[in-house]
């Protein structure tokens, strides 16, 4: 029996896209945790193709990680509020801009959504948080979500802090599923901070 089963998760990716063979790899272990999936993407996600993928292939995949139709508008993820649809949220991957957003309850996304009609019911929100700015002029951001009731984070370090010292990167393969379980008994898994990956000599 795996520790997240019977479980509804709200899976919601913001556009990270870089990022997005990670997340979908984080997709398949919270289900394979025992979690039933619910796909959320961004507008971004469900519009825009880039050197690292094209639309169609991200809700093919989620779609067939997950069983489920990826949500891709507002209206579609405005229901888990009043209905209570879902046990967490999570955002996987968390961009710099999602997380501005996040902190100062601006709700124009499918993805802040989720998160929004998440928090309205007192159940947790997950964030796995990557990008180049956290440590820079989104730190205020940080700051006021790590302080914020019933929003944990993926353990998190900076990915390379000599050459990106502002970047920092949740520690995803490792790091989700604990931190979903973790979050679904109110509290925060340990330890937050962690180091950078070993530097080459």
């Amino acid at each position: 029996m795996g520790v997240l089963e019977n479980r509804r998760i709200a899976f919601a990716m913001a556009a990270s896209h870089c990022n997005m063979d990670r997340a979908l790899r984080a997709m398949a272990q919270v289900v394979a945790a025992g979690a039933e999936v619910i796909p959320v993407l961004s507008h971004s996600l469900k519009t825009t193709a880039t050197r690292f993928g094209k639309p169609e292939d991200w809700i093919e995949q989620a779609r067939a990680i997950s069983g489920r139709e990826p949500l891709t508008t507002i209206p579609e993820v405005e229901p888990f509020g009043p209905r209570r649809e879902v046990d967490c949220t999570v955002v996987c991957p968390c961009t710099g801009n999602t997380l501005a957003r996040i902190a100062n309850a601006i709700n124009d996304s499918p993805v802040c959504m989720a998160v929004k009609a998440t928090l309205r019911n007192g159940r947790p929100v997950v964030l796995a948080i990557t990008s180049n700015d956290i440590l820079g002029l989104n730190a205020k951001n940080l700051g006021i979500l790590l302080a914020a009731r019933g929003v944990y984070f993926v353990p998190f370090g900076q990915d390379n802090p000599v050459t990106k010292p502002t970047s920092v990167d949740a520690r995803i393969e490792e790091y989700l599923v604990p931190t979903i379980a973790a979050a679904l008994e109110g509290h925060q898994l340990q330890p937050l901070l962690l180091g950078p990956p070993p530097i080459s000599p």
